[in-house]
């Protein structure tokens, strides 16, 4: 646990926020977990809600005046407030649940640093608002993205808003996509951070938008970070007025998936 202390940056903030909710993940995995029903056939694990504790806990001893927005535990604080945490305690909880570890940590300050945490894996992905890094066995290296893998991943997870103009499945049955890409299907922000370290050329959900949501916003702030092209499905800059996400490593790999999305939406 860290202290209030104003010389301890937001970037090492949002590391240890996001470390302390993997741990909480990691050590729950493989038990009997509680289902909390959040209806529409989604819900949440005393593990999402373990690792939101941990991750509080951590952010209110370094930052006890700042909001935080938590996806299990709601508002807390100002709803508009200057200095803002959005917390994912666990996204992929339905791969967790039947025993899959492709899950993520995420914890991004509004506008600022952000962390993303692989629990399993104990990468750390960060950015301190400027560059991007992987913080591993005690090290930081840059992070570097590249289409070299040729992997793009799809978020096929409803609701579809775009539906019938656009949903990312569609992209399945496009004979550009196919020649080109391989698709994967990760169902977890994790692949975010995967684009910004390379090991996936690009990723593409549809939505609203998801600069600000718990969801999504340490791993655009990430990919912005590490000089990933993001914009919405619809070209537009991420922010209110776009829908829905196109991460691509470099310029090219996003103008092909954009070319291909403006096909058929």
């Amino acid at each position: 646990m860290i202290n209030s202390n104003a010389s301890i940056d937001d970037a090492e903030v949002a590391i240890a926020a996001a470390r302390a909710g993997a741990e909480a993940v990691r050590a729950r995995y493989g038990r009997r977990l509680t289902r909390i029903d959040k209806g529409a056939g989604d819900f949440a694990t005393d593990a999402d809600v373990a690792a939101e504790e941990a991750i509080l806990g951590v952010i209110r001893a370094a930052r006890p005046e700042d909001a935080v927005h938590g996806e299990e535990g709601g508002q807390q604080g100002v709803a508009d407030a200057v200095r803002q945490w959005l917390v994912d305690p666990l996204c992929g909880t339905l791969n967790y649940a039947v025993g899959n570890m492709l899950v993520a940590v995420n914890v991004a300050l509004r506008n600022g640093p952000a962390a993303v945490a692989d629990p399993f894996s104990g990468e750390v992905f960060f950015t301190d608002g400027e560059t991007a890094w992987l913080r591993r066995d005690g090290g930081d290296t840059q992070l570097a993205p590249t289409a070299a893998t040729q992997l793009v991943d799809l978020n096929l997870d409803p609701p579809f808003p775009s539906a019938p103009a656009f949903r990312a499945v569609d992209l399945l049955a496009h004979p550009g996509f196919v020649e080109r890409f391989r698709p994967r299907v990760v169902s977890t922000t994790l692949a975010l951070a995967w684009v910004a370290a390379g090991k996936r050329a690009a990723y593409v959900t549809d939505g609203g938008d998801l600069r600000e949501s718990v969801h999504f916003a340490a791993g655009v702030a990430l990919c912005q970070a590490a000089g990933c092209v993001v914009t919405g499905v619809d070209g537009a800059p991420v922010g209110q007025a776009c829908r829905g996400l196109v991460v691509a490593s470099d310029a090219e790999t996003h103008g092909r998936l954009l070319s291909m999305i403006r096909g058929r939406a």
